[in-house]
């Protein structure tokens, strides 16, 4: 056989209990004593497989022959999955902003930290993202991605009188004006705030509703002047300062990036940010502008396409092809459409970027009580319960990490529920549809990666090891939402950080140099490294099977050869 097609190691699987042949590989690394070998077990036979749980139950669900039946054969007391696949992400803010409290939040499941930059100055963010680097270093063994979130063409009112921290108490009937006179821009009270929509007079007419802070206050227009909108307050509450604005049904004239975006683009780029979350993206030419603007500075930052407002749900499918990802924004977006029609809006971005194989995320609002209380709310949990069921590769907190009392007891819990969630999902059917969905014929990746996702199936495998340069081979895997984790060895850091954007990448950043000379050893003790992690992460035992894609020769686009092993002890 030809160097380009190597053969497919495995052993001779017509004995009814694996081989114990020496191992081909016995190496010790990072103080883990890993020893495998190329095998290949009965996908009928789950006794070789100490998972350290009761791994029956789980297979059990996935064996069932309708979704109905797995439904039915789920059990609460079925002990807890050892690996959570959804990721996590943070908004960093002053509770959580000190290197301690970052380090616990890592420690806990966070994945990706994001930036708000609709609040905080750049001095601000540069101190937030050095103290992330330097709580990052402090678990070695993860490593943590920074998304830049835009404030984009949003409006949002001024500061209120105090400060940044203020807030003010409006009473339904009361008189509230919204000006758009900069004198007001820091002196917003209970009778006066400021909007910085210079447009929003002629956009709005009487009769008309203006909805502030994600909606939990309405006012209607019942005058307008050249300088300000008279409005009477509808529903009531507490204001802070720098709160967003809604103008629903109306069509907004603001750019798709502004000054202040491109200064944030900038700094990103000098920063080092993996991703930007661009917020209220509209239609195709909103992400072109994007990465025009960024310029090949910025190259390699992803864009995460936020969809916020009905004119992005119209054009959703075009903003998809250009985005790296999706974001399922919900605070605007209940307010720009009907409340009633989140979830359908959710489900089907949800849905299509499954299809089309690129993360999506969905937040807002998943653990809103837990800011001020140490439990959320039985309708959260299930939340965020549901968004993984739905297909969610990441679920975000928002205040409740950035402002909340309990930033570290929120994502202990979110962890929790994910993983609870991923034992719920019915894997196979989800995989089988996925890739009924796929057009043929398929490029060589992608057949290799459906068929080591089947692979993982067919052997309750306890893990899938992808060798990636750019991570393009782990993103494939991912698409097709293997049940077992995908351990994703790279040299790249930066690969390794934006694999968290997709469920069930668990990245490792390999260390050694490479050895040109000898790409069969270097393909091995990757292989090794990764099989170590999974020990140390609690999922990979004696007896485990492990699935492995790799490439024959150095280099990305190389992925062609999947093998069958059996640790050994």
């Amino acid at each position: 056989m030809s160097a380009a097609t190597p053969a497919l190691n495995v052993e001779d699987t017509t004995k009814s209990e694996p081989s114990h042949a020496e191992p081909i590989v016995d190496l010790d690394l990072l103080g883990v004593g890993t020893h495998y070998k190329r095998g290949r077990l009965y996908s009928e036979d789950f006794s070789v497989l100490d998972q350290g749980r009761d791994e029956s139950a789980v297979v059990g669900t996935q064996l069932a022959n309708t979704h109905l039946e797995m439904l039915c054969q789920l059990n609460i007391f079925t002990p807890t999955h050892v690996v959570r696949n959804t990721g996590i992400i943070c908004t960093i803010g002053p509770s959580c902003q000190d290197v301690d409290t970052l380090e616990k939040l890592i420690r806990s499941g966070m994945c990706i930290a994001r930036l708000n930059f609709s609040h905080g100055s750049h001095e601000y963010h540069a101190e937030s993202i050095a103290n992330i680097r330097k709580a990052a270093a402090r678990v070695p063994e993860k490593c943590v991605a920074i998304a830049l979130d835009t404030k984009g063409p949003e409006i949002r009112t001024g500061l209120l009188k105090g400060g940044g921290s203020a807030e003010i108490e409006l009473y339904i009937g009361n008189v509230l004006d919204l000006s758009i006179d900069e004198k007001h821009m820091s002196s917003g009270d209970e009778h006066c705030i400021y909007v910085d929509y210079k447009n929003i007079v002629d956009t709005l007419n009487v009769g008309d509703v203006v909805y502030i802070d994600d909606g939990l206050i309405s006012t209607k227009v019942v005058e307008k002047n050249t300088t300000y909108l008279r409005t009477v307050i509808q529903n009531g509450g507490l204001l802070g300062s720098r709160k967003g604005v809604n103008l629903p049904g109306k069509v907004v004239n603001l750019p798709a990036i502004s000054e202040k975006d491109k200064g944030d683009f900038k700094f990103g780029c000098e920063q080092g940010v993996d991703m930007i979350f661009a917020s209220f993206v509209r239609k195709l030419a909103d992400v072109e502008e994007m990465r025009k603007e960024l310029g090949e500075k910025g190259k390699d930052i992803l864009i995460i396409s936020k969809i916020e407002n009905e004119e992005g749900m119209r054009n959703f499918d075009e903003i998809l092809r250009a985005s790296d990802g999706i974001m399922v924004a919900r605070g605007d977006l209940g307010i720009e459409i009907p409340v009633e029609k989140v979830f359908l809006a959710q489900k089907m971005m949800v849905s299509r970027c499954n299809r089309a194989g690129k993360p999506v995320i969905v937040a807002t609002q998943m653990l809103e009580s837990m800011v001020y209380k140490p439990r959320p709310t039985r309708a959260e949990a299930s939340d965020v319960a549901n968004a993984v069921l739905d297909g969610a590769d990441c679920v975000m907190l928002s205040g409740e990490t950035a402002k909340g009392k309990y930033p570290v007891e929120v994502v202990n819990l979110m962890h929790k529920v994910c993983l609870e969630a991923e034992a719920a999902m019915f894997h196979r059917v989800v995989f089988e549809e996925i890739r009924r969905l796929t057009p043929k014929p398929t490029n060589t990746a992608t057949t290799a990666a459906i068929a080591a996702v089947d692979a993982s199936f067919q052997q309750n495998a306890a893990a899938i090891i992808t060798l990636t340069t750019t991570g393009r081979t782990a993103f494939i895997l991912a698409k097709y939402r293997p049940r077992c984790p995908i351990i994703a060895v790279t040299r790249d850091p930066r690969t390794a950080r934006i694999c968290h954007l997709h469920r069930s990448i668990h990245p490792l950043i390999y260390t050694e140099p490479l050895d040109v000379n000898d790409w069969t050893n270097d393909i091995e003790r990757r292989f090794a490294a990764g099989i170590a992690k999974g020990r140390r992460d609690g999922y990979i035992h004696k007896g485990s099977t492990i699935v492995v894609l790799s490439g024959w020769k150095p280099g990305p686009t190389n992925t062609n050869t999947i093998r069958i092993c059996q640790v050994e002890y």
